[in-house]
This record gives structure tokens, C-alpha cells and sequence, in this order.
């Protein structure tokens, strides 16, 4: 079963005072008593957060928030799935209403074999600007790349895509795992989700209309996101590194997407 949902992930959060319930008037909710009527908001914290915005570096504390009416709904549809296998099911829970964006650069006339980023949407990466990740200087990068190349390009940013597929709750829990020594792959794991959820059909969907059926490059160090694509029936692709933003806080978390099948090399780590 999900277990970001379990009892026994509840509980154990619970006794770690990272997850705990307020309500609507704000005060906090004896777990030993009754919950107050009206809508209560689960939250999940403090996460360490680093961040970096332009060039301020603010350290934070974050803390995931949700409506527990919005936890009930997900478990009526965990009920649907919870006998499902396979990567559209679990990416059910995280895509309700999922609308991706595509932002392309230059003239399509003029593309041959156009620069492309597919690009997964991380709030706390592309907006928080954090540095757990290398989301959004991955996100930013691509642009400055198909921008300056003479081919010109297109981002596909794929909202139903948070923490590879498992949505923002969930990966605030994978956060506090990592935090207790497990890397994010295990972390996923230890919830009972998949290492990675994502779907890309939508995505190769809009490639065969924006692409026109042309060879393009395709910014990734994953392989797995190029054979997903040509599983949906691209071809000519050619997998171009996009290597951008790694620093202290986010090596570990890179090594571990090199162990699972990324192309990263010994100096794209850096020092460290």
C-alpha cells in the first residue's frame, strides 16, 4: 500500500514531531484527542531547505501543508490503484488536472534538429530556488542553451511530474527520510512508490506536433527519459549532457541518480 498514507508512517512521523495537524483556528491538535470539526490541515517539518535567489542565500525550514479532505480524496483513489502495478497508476495520484506548458525558442521553420528539454516540474527547485536538487538550474540552463544555440529549441515543463511523479506531500516525506540517512531512491521505496512514477506520453505528444517528426537533442543525463520517448514512437533522438548547479547540498543526491543509470562523470561532481 502507499505508506505515505500508513498508519505506521503516520505514526512514526508522528513521534518525530514532523507530522503533526492544526485547525482551522490555527492551534495545534492533541494526537490524543478527537480532531476539531471543520477541515483539518496536515502538515509535514520542518525540512531543511536551502536556497539560493539570485544572489541571496537564505536558509529555511520547510513545511509541507495540506488539507485533510485533500488526503481523503487521494485515499479513495489509492483504494482505485492500490491493486494496479505499472508507471501510469502510481502517476494517477500526483497528475489530477496536470497541465504541462511548452515554451519554444526561435522560429520552428528554421529547426533541423532543435535543442529540447523535457523538463519535470519541482516547486521547491524552480520556485523556492532550492538547492537539494539541480532542478532549477537545469531548467534555467536549458533555456540560456536553446536561446544561444542557432537551431533554437523547446521546453516541455511537465506539471504532473513533482519528486519523479509522487506529487509535493509524498516528497516532502521522501525529504525528511533523506534526512534520517536514506537517499532518495530508498526513500521512495521505504513509501512503497515506485523510483520513478513519471509518465511521458503527454510529452511525446507534443514533441510529434511541435518537432514535426525532425530530429532533435534532448537535455537529459537520463537515459531511461530518451527510451521512454522512443517508446512512445520518437526517434532520431540524440541525448545531449545537462550537467548545471551542483554544489554541497545536492552532491549526495546526484551520486544516487548516477547509481540509478544517469551519465554523470567524476568530474561533474566537483569538488567535494
Amino acid at each position: 500500500m502507499f505508506t505515505y498514507i500508513d498508519p505506521g508512517v503516520r505514526e512514526r512521523l508522528s513521534e518525530q514531531g514532523t507530522l503533526f495537524q492544526i485547525g482551522r483556528d490555527g492551534i495545534r491538535v492533541d494526537p490524543g484527542k478527537a480532531p476539531p470539526r471543520g477541515s483539518t490541515i496536515s502538515i509535514l517539518g520542518p525540512i531543511p531547505l536551502p536556497l539560493q535567489l539570485c544572489d541571496t542565500h537564505v536558509e529555511v525550514q520547510w513545511y509541507a501543508c495540506v488539507r485533510n479532505t485533500e488526503l481523503g480524496k487521494i485515499e479513495e483513489l489509492a483504494d482505485d490503484l492500490r491493486e494496479q502495478s505499472g508507471q501510469q497508476s502510481f502517476a494517477a495520484l500526483a497528475s489530477y488536472m496536470a497541465v504541462n506548458s511548452v515554451l519554444v525558442v526561435g522560429d520552428p521553420a528554421n529547426w533541423k534538429d532543435p535543442l529540447v528539454r523535457v523538463h519535470s516540474s519541482c516547486l521547491t527547485g524552480d520556485v523556492f530556488g532550492s538547492q537539494r536538487c539541480e532542478c532549477g538550474p537545469q531548467l534555467y540552463t536549458a533555456l540560456e542553451r536553446i536561446q544561444n544555440d542557432d537551431q533554437g529549441g523547446l521546453v516541455i515543463y511537465m506539471s504532473g511530474h513533482e519528486g519523479r511523479g509522487i506529487g509535493l506531500w509524498a516528497k516532502a516525506a521522501t525529504y525528511l527520510l533523506q534526512d534520517a540517512g536514506e537517499d532518495t531512491y530508498q526513500a521512495n521505496r521505504t513509501l512503497g512508490l515506485p523510483d520513478d512514477s513519471r509518465d511521458f506520453s503527454d510529452a511525446a505528444s507534443l514533441l510529434k506536433y511541435f518537432v514535426d517528426g525532425r530530429p532533435f537533442r534532448l537535455l537529459t543525463n537520463n537515459p531511461k527519459k530518451v527510451d521512454d520517448l522512443m517508446h512512445f514512437g520518437l526517434a532520431d533522438i540524440t541525448r545531449v549532457k545537462h550537467v548545471t548547479g551542483v554544489g554541497d547540498s545536492n552532491r549526495r543526491y546526484l551520486r544516487a541518480k548516477q547509481d540509478w543509470g544517469h551519465k554523470l562523470d567524476p568530474e561533474d561532481f566537483g569538488p567535494g
